[in-house]
C-alpha cells in the first residue's frame, strides 16, 4: 500500500513537472523580446508582446526586437573592424531567432540601428524609411527624458512600424496597431529638422550680408 501511494506520488509529480516544463516553452515560444538591457518599459513590452502574438498569427512571422546599451564593441577600432565585427554580432543574433523572421536590433553606445530580414522579406518593407523615420529620431532627441523612456519609445515605435508596413502588404488590419501615433512623432521631428535647416540658412544669408555691409562701411 506504501509503496503503491508512492508510485502515485510519483507520478503526479512527474506530470506537475512537465506540465511546467510546456507552459515555459510556451511563454519562452511567446516572447519576441531577445534583449532589452533593462530599458524597456513593461508597458512597451506588453504592447510589443501584442503586437508580435497578433502578426505570427495572422501573417506567420515573428518580429524580434534585441536592444543593448552596448554591444561590447569598442568606437575607438578602425571603421572596417567595427563593421566586420557588427556583422559577426549580427549573425549571433539570428542564431536565437526561428524562421520567417525580422528582427530590430539596436546598440546604443555604438549608435547601431538596423532590421535584420531574410531577402524574400526586403520588399515587403523599407528599413531605412522605418529606422529614418521611426527609431532613429526619438533615440537622437535631446530632451528631458530618460534614455530608457527614449530606447522603449523608439523600439516600439520602430517595431509597430514593422508590423503596419507587412499588415499593410498582405492587405490585413491589425487590432493592435498603434495607428496614426508613430507618423505623428515622426512628423515631429521631420519638421524640427526642416526648421533648424530653414535657421541655418536664414542665418548663413544674414552672417554674408553683415559681412558685406562692415566691408562697404570699411571702404568707404
Amino acid at each position: 500500500m506504501i509503496h503503491q501511494n508512492n508510485y502515485k506520488d510519483y507520478v503526479v509529480l512527474k506530470i506537475f513537472f512537465l506540465v511546467n516544463i510546456m507552459l515555459l516553452g510556451l511563454y519562452a515560444n511567446s516572447s519576441f523580446i531577445l534583449n532589452d538591457s533593462g530599458l524597456l518599459d513593461p508597458r512597451a513590452k506588453d504592447k510589443i508582446t501584442q503586437i508580435g502574438q497578433e502578426v505570427k498569427q495572422k501573417l506567420n512571422i515573428n518580429i524580434y526586437v534585441d536592444l543593448k546599451g552596448t554591444n561590447g564593441i569598442d568606437m575607438d577600432l578602425p571603421r572596417s573592424q567595427r563593421i566586420k565585427l557588427t556583422r559577426e554580432k549580427d549573425k549571433e543574433i539570428l542564431k536565437k531567432v526561428k524562421p520567417n523572421y525580422i528582427v530590430l536590433v539596436l546598440a546604443l553606445q555604438q549608435m547601431y540601428a538596423n532590421i535584420l530580414l531574410p531577402k524574400e522579406y526586403k520588399n515587403l518593407i523599407d528599413k531605412n524609411d522605418i529606422l529614418d523615420g521611426y527609431v532613429v529620431p526619438l533615440l537622437a532627441s535631446h530632451d528631458k527624458n530618460k534614455l530608457s523612456a527614449k530606447a522603449s519609445a523608439a523600439v516600439l515605435n520602430g517595431y509597430a512600424q514593422i508590423a503596419d508596413s507587412l499588415a499593410e502588404q498582405k492587405g490585413i488590419k491589425l487590432k493592435s496597431s498603434i495607428g496614426s501615433q508613430g507618423k505623428i512623432a515622426s512628423t515631429i521631428w521631420k519638421m524640427f529638422m526642416y526648421s533648424v535647416v530653414l535657421f541655418g540658412i536664414v542665418a548663413y544669408f544674414i552672417i554674408i550680408l553683415r559681412e558685406r555691409k562692415y566691408k562697404n562701411q570699411g571702404n568707404n
